[in-house]
This record gives structure tokens, C-alpha cells and sequence, in this order.
């Protein structure tokens, strides 16, 4: 059964983000609002936690996880980002941007795409993720939180509630968020590639869908 932690979506209750903290420290999978959609999120250094978060989403290995983080100064560990990426990133975040980038040998194996290296990142633009992620003083390793066999985000935190009490352990209500999935853009060749075109808005970037 899992926690249910409602909090203020602007000034989220300390002690209440904290409780859910600790469940991810421990191993738990828990549902929390971003600036696109819910998202289910586990804690990154935890193997069985990032595989139960795949069953539970319905993904295999081939999938791309991303790392949320609070903000640019956490990428360096993760992602190898040049000059040009990193004018780019600057520009975009916080925001509902996915940035697809060569990943570093910190990033566990198991954690980045099997066969390419890579890894999603991205920093998210609302109050309670941020505060979370503060809490926490590292980054969440996330996927948005689709049903399987469904293709729209849930929204509704007492929806998710009902369908995954069962399956995660814990759920932070921040009330609906959006339901629009991220911007993915890849940076790994030579030129930005849009992937999947979002809420983050692409002529903000200088992007395009061709």
C-alpha cells in the first residue's frame, strides 16, 4: 500500500517531502508531479528499485530512463556535454525539455541505453520536484508515469492512486500537472536532432520538426 503525501504545489511541506524521501532512499518507487506530466521515480544508485520501475511502466531495458536533476551543475557527473550542448541546455532549463546526451562512466551500465551509451536528463521546472530533489541531494532516475498499453500520461494524483497503489510506494499530490509529454531532443551527433516535439517549446531553442 502505498503513502499518500499531499502537498502544497508552490510551498511544499518540508516534513511531508521528506517522509517521502526516505521511502526512496530505502528502495521505494514513488509518483510525483513535474512540469510535464506525474512521473514515476526511483533512487539512481538502486538496481532492484530502477527494475521495478520498469515492470511497473511496462518498458524494457531498451527504454530510455532520464535523470531528473535540480539543475545544470549536476550534469557533469553524468553527461559529457561540450560548449555548444551546454549553451543550449542553459537556455532550456528548468523546463519541460529531455536532453539525450553521451553518458560518463559514472552512470551504471544497467542505467543507460544498452547498446548507444547514452542517458535522458533533464531539470524540471516545479516547486515540489525541485524541493524533492533538494531533500534527496542527488539526482531521481524517472520515466513519465504512462499506464502499459496506454499512451497518454496519467494527471490525476487520486487516479494514480487507485491503478498503482499496489505497485508503488508512495504518491506526492501537488494537485493535476500537465498532461503534455517533454521536448526530447537529442545531442549526441553533430546537430541537435528533435525526437519527440513537447511542451518545450522548439523555436525557444532555435529547433524546428523537419
Amino acid at each position: 500500500m502505498s503513502q499518500y503525501f499531499e502537498v502544497h504545489p508552490e510551498n511544499p511541506q518540508a516534513r511531508l517531502l521528506r517522509q517521502a524521501a526516505q521511502i526512496l532512499h530505502a528502495g521505494g518507487v514513488a509518483a510525483v508531479p513535474t512540469d510535464s506530466s506525474y512521473a514515476l521515480v526511483c533512487h539512481l544508485d538502486d538496481k532492484a528499485a530502477a527494475e521495478s520501475l520498469r515492470r511497473i511502466r511496462g518498458v524494457d531495458d531498451k527504454h530510455h530512463l532520464t535523470l531528473l536533476c535540480r539543475d545544470l551543475s549536476e550534469l557533469a557527473s553524468y553527461a559529457r556535454v561540450d560548449n555548444k550542448q551546454y549553451r543550449l541546455l542553459k537556455l532550456a532549463t528548468p523546463g519541460p525539455y529531455t536532453f539525450i546526451l553521451e553518458a560518463t562512466k559514472e552512470v551504471p551500465r544497467r542505467l543507460s541505453h544498452p547498446s548507444r551509451r547514452t542517458i535522458g536528463l533533464r531539470v524540471p521546472d516545479h516547486a515540489v520536484t525541485q524541493a524533492l530533489l533538494a531533500e534527496l541531494g542527488q539526482p531521481l532516475l524517472a520515466t513519465t508515469l504512462i499506464p502499459p498499453g496506454e499512451t497518454e500520461p496519467l494527471n490525476d494524483p487520486e487516479e494514480i492512486r487507485e491503478q498503482f497503489e499496489k505497485r508503488i510506494q508512495a504518491v506526492v499530490d501537488a494537485g493535476a500537472c500537465q498532461r503534455a509529454p517533454t521536448s526530447v531532443i537529442d545531442l549526441t551527433g553533430d546537430e541537435p536532432v528533435v525526437v519527440r516535439a513537447g511542451r518545450g517549446d522548439l523555436a525557444r531553442l532555435g529547433l524546428s520538426v523537419d
